[in-house]
């Protein structure tokens, strides 16, 4: 009988068994409980908990082997050193193996480190070479290819699935026998209906045709460039893309096949749903620009996504429904001068298209690029396979509970409904390929997500399932898994550092008050990254991304500073008082009480509001709470600052997000006694990106008027 108390070896040519020793460190390795991963709504809900299960079988294996052990008498000193022995090899072999894995993950987390696009160097074979290319995409997402005889300059090339049909028409020039260039003449799409009769085919996606065709084209015109300027780099990250781009049509194509007749409604739902989405964002938009007076023919783009249901933009980056949700005053303010000079071709009146004051043409230009513009948040509505279907319950929908999305531009918006195609769950493709639509905030993991607090995420969870099993995050804010504030995941994500305060320096532009000093309160409420959210109606994603819009809100306006903990350093803005000595002019202002301070101490705070649970109200009382756009969980940002002297008190300034203001922001005010004070004026300024200028300019109006 063997004695060791590890697990047995496998047969040669297999790995040895788990222990509980390799397991622990597999769990190192792959630092799989990373706390800001450990919840329903980020890239991989299920690999921590399949971890976890793991260590919970190996250390029932373990226990019952020693258990097992405790019943022989020991009394052979051999067997005890050859026990020693077995595990100090053990214990070697998995320390070599959790290296190897560390300087593997290492390599692949290098950034920038590809060899590029294999451009042929001899251009005379360009055109055979970028066939070839489309070709090998082709037959890596599980396609047939056809090509025709190149014949009068045109050569054609089909990408055949089962259902969906790829008919690529090139143009070749060959004017210049050393140097031929290939185009896109024309690119088309089509679906051969399944069960149909032979060759009985229907027409495809215009929308998808350009999507495809400019991707194409965009990757043809990068590789045939000179070779001084040629982007082997840029021309890699275009081949990936357009790969994954037919992968993902093959997904849709295979879930068309099984379906039989009414399988062509995975690749006709994207269209349908983005007529509606956008007919009812152009309605938002006429709305907003009415509102702002009869001059006004677009709506400003930035107002419009603090008050209307995101920006849909359909085929972005992907063959999906993209959502543009919010854009820092900076990021709109670059869009809105870049736009200026560009050649952006007019809107066609017959599309139903939202009017923004940035053109669509240029919009998408700029979004689509990579990487994305600092300061736009955007999320896809993608379908993905389901790893995990049993971690997160399907979301049962109860639109009595539901208290998002609101409507307050058009209430009609309430009539809009659409479902997302599904298979039933007991239908053999769904068991055998379980997949479910998603909102990916990461562009298939190229950027980080979105960064929520614990309220909001519990926000989304009711949406989504209004009877799920996170009832222990509707308590109140918490503190866990020692992951400190929200706030230290938004400014230090790299750094364990949970300082009890932050702090900032911020300066008048125009020098019309002293310098502020900001001096933000860190809320005891944990934070996590949002990255893929699981929604199966148009209401649930706008409902999501109305939560997501305010923390967007909240987070963009507090990356406008740079906040450091506070008792560290930051690079002399701290003054030293003692420097210098006071002058005569500064001792009789002091006595008058007309001197003005060096710096404006400034204290802000983030309230936040535990979600209730929708059970214990009514409907009633749920639309009660959001008729007149007070939702009792938006977004605030209060400060108070010390009224200016004479004057003695503190003056305290509100700024709320609220869709139902003019400029998505609502502004409270109380102390400031005779200072001549616009609240429209200072909304403008909010929305400009100024909010933590409103002590100082509070303090220069009191000082006026005085």
């Amino acid at each position: 009988m063997d004695g060791s108390m590890s697990t047995p070896i496998g047969s040669a040519g297999q790995y040895p068994a788990a222990t509980l020793l390799s397991t622990l460190q597999t769990l190192a390795s792959h630092e799989a409980l990373d706390s800001q991963s450990l919840h329903p709504f980020s890239s991989s809900p299920g690999f921590p908990l399949t971890l976890l299960r793991e260590i919970s079988e190996v250390t029932k294996q373990v226990s019952q082997s020693l258990h097992a052990h405790l019943s022989l008498p020991l009394s052979n000193p051999k067997q005890l050193s050859l026990y020693r022995e077995h595990a100090t090899i053990a214990h070697t072999v998995i320390l070599s193996d959790q290296s190897i894995q560390q300087t593997l993950t290492s390599l692949r987390k290098r950034a920038g480190i590809t060899y590029g696009e294999d451009i042929p160097l001899e251009r005379s074979s360009i055109v055979d070479w970028c066939v070839a290319r489309v070709e090998a995409w082709a037959a890596s997402a599980g396609m047939e290819t056809f090509r025709e005889e190149e014949r009068e300059g045109r050569m054609t090339v089909v990408l055949g699935g089962k259902v969906l049909v790829v008919d690529i028409d090139f143009s070749v020039d060959r004017s210049n026998p050393d140097a031929p260039t290939l185009d896109v003449a024309n690119l088309k799409t089509s679906y051969a209906i399944p069960n149909g009769t032979t060759g009985s085919t229907t027409e495809g996606s215009r929308s998808l045709d350009g999507f495809l065709a400019d991707s194409l084209r965009v990757y043809l015109n990068e590789v045939q460039k000179d070779a001084a300027h040629q982007d082997n780099i840029e021309a890699a990250r275009m081949s990936g893309l357009l790969a994954d781009h037919l992968a993902y049509l093959m997904k849709l194509d295979h879930l068309a096949l099984t379906e039989g007749d009414g399988g062509l409604r995975w690749f006709r739902d994207l269209d349908t749903l983005a007529l509606k989405v956008e007919e009812f964002s152009m309605h938002e938009a006429e709305v907003i620009s009415f509102g702002m007076g009869p001059d006004v023919t677009a709506a400003p783009l930035d107002v419009f996504l603090m008050r209307a249901h995101t920006l849909p933009l359909p085929y972005l980056t992907t063959p999906s429904l993209s959502f543009l949700i919010y854009l820092s005053p900076a990021a709109y303010l670059s869009l809105l001068r870049s736009s200026t000079v560009s050649t952006s071709p007019p809107q066609d009146p017959q599309h139903k298209l939202p009017r923004v004051d940035v053109p669509l043409s240029h919009l998408r230009s700029k979004l689509a690029a990579h990487p994305r513009p600092l300061g736009a948040t955007i999320a896809s509505l993608v379908l993905i396979p389901q790893s995990d279907a049993a971690f997160l319950l399907d979301p049962i929908v109860v639109p009595a509970l539901a208290s998002r999305p609101t409507f307050l531009l058009l209430p009609s918006g309430a009539d809009i409904e659409h479902e997302f195609p599904h298979l039933t769950e007991l239908s053999p493709v769904a068991l055998d390929f379980p997949s479910r639509w998603v909102l990916d905030f990461t562009e298939n993991g190229k950027y980080r997500g979105v960064v929520m607090n614990q309220s909001r995420m519990r926000e989304i969870e009711l949406i989504v399932n209004p009877f799920s099993g996170m009832d222990h995050m509707s308590s109140g804010p918490m503190m866990s898994f020692g992951t400190g504030s929200w706030l230290d995941l938004l400014f230090n994500p790299d750094h364990q550092i949970s300082p009890e305060r932050y702090t900032a320096r911020y300066v008048s532009p125009t020098s019309a008050h002293p310098p502020l000093q900001l001096r933000l309160s860190t809320p005891e409420e944990p934070g996590f990254v949002l990255e893929k959210v699981p929604v199966r109606t148009i209401k649930e994603v706008w409902g999501i991304l109305e939560v997501v819009r305010e923390q967007c809100w909240l987070n963009e306006t507090l990356l406008a500073c740079q906040w450091m903990p506070e008792g560290l350093d930051i690079g002399g803005n701290y003054e030293d008082m003692n420097g210098s000595n006071a002058t005569e002019e500064e001792l009789q202002a002091v006595l008058a009480g007309t001197l003005n301070p060096r710096r404006i101490p400034v204290n802000i705070h983030l309230p936040s509001t535990p979600v209730s649970d929708p059970l214990l109200y009514s409907a009633d009382l749920s639309s009660l709470a959001v008729s007149d756009g007070q939702h009792p969980g938006r977004a605030k940002i209060v400060m108070s600052a010390p009224e200016r002297p004479p004057m003695s008190g503190l003056v305290e300034i509100t700024v709320t997000f609220d869709p139902s203001r003019p400029r998505g922001v609502a502004l409270d005010i109380r102390g400031a006694m005779g200072a001549d004070i616009r609240l429209e004026a200072l909304e403008e300024v909010c929305r400009r990106g100024g909010i933590f200028g409103l002590p100082g300019r509070v303090w220069s109006k009191a000082h006026s008027s005085g």
